[in-house]
């Protein structure tokens, strides 16, 4: 095994193109977009396990290349315009899961998922990897935990099908 390793190593300095570093970046972003994946999967939400690993290395990897385009050239180069894409086509993504229907709306806590896993992407592919696995946590404490007490404290209250409902006022 140790010669496996040593192998890995001597291969890596031969070709210093390969970044080690942005695949570790990937792989912990299929974990903790995963984890949260798994629990919207169990949950049954239409953005499961697939999708929000997805989301979560497809953010990760359009951050860290906006970070190397800014060190690239010469000239002005600001990461913040491809960041700003990834918000916008989560936006779409988040719209697509919202649904209205006879006056409840559903799919906003979907929706809102989506878009803090591709934050927590974001966060992963600008190197910040304990903040991300902080956000991470603090999400599925939120789902998780606060799921339960809704479903023990207030069963019924603004529900028809699911914890995402939200009812309009009658005219």
């Amino acid at each position: 095994m140790i010669g496996f390793f040593e192998w890995i190593s001597d291969f890596y300095a031969g070709h210093p193109e390969l970044r080690l570093d942005l695949l570790g970046h990937l792989a912990l972003a299929v974990l903790l977009g995963g984890a949260i994946g798994f629990e919207r999967q169990y949950a049954r939400k239409p953005a499961g396990l697939r999708t929000n690993i997805l989301i979560c290395v497809g953010a990760a990897l359009v951050t860290d290349l906006s970070v190397r385009i800014t060190s690239l050239g010469p000239g002005p180069a600001d990461p913040a315009r491809l960041a700003a894409q990834i918000i916008s086509g989560i936006g779409f993504l988040g719209a697509g899961a919202i649904i209205q229907s006879r006056g409840t709306v559903t799919g906003l806590t979907t929706a809102a998922t989506m878009w803090v896993v591709a934050a927590i992407g974001m966060t992963l592919g600008a190197g910040a990897i304990v903040e991300a696995m902080g956000a991470t946590i603090l999400v599925l404490v939120v789902l998780i935990p606060l799921r339960v007490l809704e479903e023990r404290v207030a069963p019924n209250f603004g529900r028809r099908e699911d914890d995402e409902v939200i009812t309009e006022p009658e005219a």
